[in-house]
């Protein structure tokens, strides 16, 4: 049974007159193009297929909410920094999330998904910026878990939270093995006010 029974696709933006109106709470999951972030999604909502996965990087160009009933909403925002794009196409980005930032009232809560191998690349810090000047709360989803050791992912988790001290809460993830899957649900009915999130 789904974590989010009520969880479905509203519409893709390609500009903010497109972004679905702004009310209730959103939570935004940004991460760069190859950290896993459509899978991530998926599995903390219970959904497979939900949020578009590929073994493309990059295949996420739009800003794509997804209704989770009650007036929740969850968005995938653009991937960053890998993907093999023009250069247009990633200033479009950055303007498509610089939009999303500053104006949308309705933003939550932003989970940042990083490659657990490679946490807070300078795209991520950027990410923490954004978030930083929206005032908007940031839970890091260290992914990929399982290709790291059990001392090495304890190690990896530590580093990550001494650098970003107070700026964001952190965890291990992966959506292969489901590991962290009840954290990061925790986190998201945080953000999201509900009460058993609370």
């Amino acid at each position: 049974m789904s974590a989010y029974p009520d969880a479905e696709f509203l519409t893709s933006a390609n500009k903010r007159s497109q972004f679905v109106p702004d009310d209730g709470r959103e939570v935004a999951f940004a991460g760069r193009s190859n950290a896993g972030k459509s899978s991530a999604i998926n599995a903390i909502l219970g959904r497979r297929g939900l949020a578009r996965t590929s073994k493309t990087p990059g295949r996420t160009q739009l800003v794509n909410f997804f209704s989770l009933g009650e007036g929740l909403r969850v968005t995938d925002l653009p991937g960053y920094g890998f993907a093999r794009v023009p250069e247009a196409v990633r200033r479009h980005w950055g303007e498509l999330m610089d939009d999303y930032f500053h104006h949308r009232q309705s933003l939550a809560g932003l989970f940042i998904v990083m490659d657990a191998r490679r946490p807070l690349t300078e795209f991520d810090q950027g990410m923490l910026g954004w978030a930083r000047a929206a005032g908007c709360p940031v839970h890091l989803l260290l992914t990929k878990a399982d290709k790291l050791s059990r001392g090495a992912g304890a190690a990896t988790l530590l580093a990550v939270r001494r650098e970003v001290g107070d700026a964001a809460s952190a965890q291990l993830f992966s959506a292969l093995k489901n590991t962290g899957l009840d954290e990061a649900r925790l986190v998201l009915d945080r953000f999201l006010g509900l009460r058993n999130g609370v």
